[in-house]
């Protein structure tokens, strides 16, 4: 347990170094972000006016399209922000130079295949959401597990999308061929840095928890302001440094070589199957 812990910080350290290199990675999640946003307030603001008339709802056909197109925008939106970010952390791990406008230049030249690739995920999506609605908190646990596993076959998808101009069904085959190939059944390096900032953001809860006891309204809704802001500053830096990482990991399983920045010893132990991490007793 310690030394799984004790890996995910040097994993979220390693990233954090390429982030302090190149800050410029961190427009592409903030990007992501605002336009995400935007797409929210798009299909929310003409359900607020319809009175009812509309809504995302999956008990009628109207709610199953309109819940459909809001997911096909909006992972199309973090997909095609996503390979922008991808493009420039490949340059930067060559030891090459990409600004965000060429990060997002490499991203528009890939737009059929990111939105292909957003239907698909937007297809699965709604799946998973009309089965947490119809079955209930089984549904919901059912949903929970086989998303988590649909995250971890199709981590590579973007990658070999971008890097090797295969179409999306053949980049989800060797998505799946590379899990297989690199991860075996672990997931502990998958879910590392997540946790890590998963970890911050409880504590930051706690704080404001703890601003009730001051009794004052005006400490506790700024302490709520501010724990906002670092929710919001949370989940840019993990979007930047999961990239970074999955980056890393994609040059490891196709190339066999770990990036400079990032120690080999590091990933071949973050993903070793459970059988090795455990000395073969499982």
């Amino acid at each position: 347990m310690f030394e799984r812990i004790s890996r995910s910080i040097e994993l979220v350290k390693a990233s954090w170094r390429i982030l302090l290199e190149d800050k410029k990675l961190l427009t592409f999640p903030v990007l992501s972000g605002i336009v995400t946003l935007l797409v929210i307030a798009t299909f929310i603001l003409p359900l607020i006016f319809s009175n009812g008339a509309l809504s995302l709802a999956t008990n009628s056909i109207t709610g199953i399209i309109l819940l459909f197109l809001f997911y096909v925008v909006s992972y199309f939106v973090v997909i095609f922000f996503n390979v922008g970010l991808i493009s420039c952390v490949n340059a930067r791990l060559q030891g090459k130079t990409m600004t965000v406008g060429e990060g997002l230049s490499a991203a528009t030249r890939h737009l059929g295949s990111i939105l292909a690739w957003a239907i698909i995920a937007a297809t699965v999506g709604l799946i998973l959401r009309m089965i947490e609605d119809r079955a209930g908190f089984l549904g919901q646990i059912a949903a929970g597990l086989v998303g988590g596993a649909w995250s971890l076959v199709t981590m590579f998808v973007v990658p070999v999308l971008v890097f090797e101009e295969k179409g999306v069904f053949d980049s989800m085959k060797e998505s799946l061929g590379l899990f297989k190939k690199t991860w075996g059944e672990s997931v502990v390096g998958s879910l590392s840095i997540g946790l890590i900032f998963f970890a911050i953001g409880i504590v930051g809860f706690v704080l404001v928890l703890a601003t009730t006891m001051l009794h004052s309204e005006t400490v506790f809704f700024a302490a709520i302001a501010l724990f906002v802001v670092l929710i919001a500053i949370l989940a840019i830096l993990a979007s930047a440094m999961q990239g970074i990482f999955v980056v890393a990991l994609y040059t490891y399983a196709k190339t066999g070589q770990v990036p400079d920045a990032f120690n080999r010893g590091l990933v071949e132990g973050a993903f070793a199957p459970k059988s090795m991490q455990f000395g073969g007793n499982i």
